[in-house]
């Protein structure tokens, strides 16, 4: 049995809303399709879960086709193991200790970008922000936090992600992703 990490992209967790999936919902419809210990993390659209059969691809599949059964829109799942996360985690470009979690953020993407899709971006614009490619992962550092980094919005862009199924995290949330699915 493996331990593994889903992580919804767009979801709203508060009232209202057509892209809402309360909690409660999400674990009740994981572990109806099969998966057990699931616990959710927060309010933010991820679960921890344990499984027997299956790789990342085919169980984000399957929960994103039970989301959209269960909630009449498509959501975006990616999923992943828990040597993935900790290899994620061991293998940060910036000094993860020395920084506050809100300065440091991964990007998840479900399939590898092409390194090509990020060479026009100029790093040397956004200092002291700065940003590195990994294994399906974007490593973002925003010193002064998400909300008001320049470089976030410039990768967030439509035309440079068209394509792609990405879902973004701050480090808390990696390293307790990390924590939560060690075996």
């Amino acid at each position: 049995m493996t331990k593994y990490a889903a992580l919804l992209r767009g979801i709203n967790v508060g009232a209202g809303g057509g892209r809402r999936v309360p909690m409660a919902d999400l674990r009740s419809l994981m572990e109806g399709l099969g998966h057990k210990d699931v616990q959710t993390y927060l309010q933010s659209g991820q679960a921890v879960f344990t499984a027997e059969n299956g790789d990342e691809e085919s169980l984000a599949a399957g929960l994103a086709q039970a989301l959209e059964e269960r909630f009449g829109r498509t959501f975006d799942v990616i999923v992943r193991d828990h040597a993935y996360l900790r290899a994620i985690g061991e293998a940060c470009p910036f000094p993860a200790a020395e920084l506050e979690g809100r300065q440091l953020h991964v990007t998840f993407f479900a399939t590898s970008p092409e390194p090509d899709r990020f060479a026009e971006i100029d790093r040397a614009d956004y200092l002291p922000e700065d940003f590195r490619l990994g294994d399906r992962a974007l490593y973002l550092y925003a010193p002064d936090g998400l909300g008001s980094s320049a470089l976030a919005v410039r990768l967030a862009r439509p035309t440079l992600l068209k394509g792609l199924i990405t879902t973004s995290r701050n480090w808390n949330t990696v390293k307790k992703l990390i924590d939560l699915t060690r075996p």
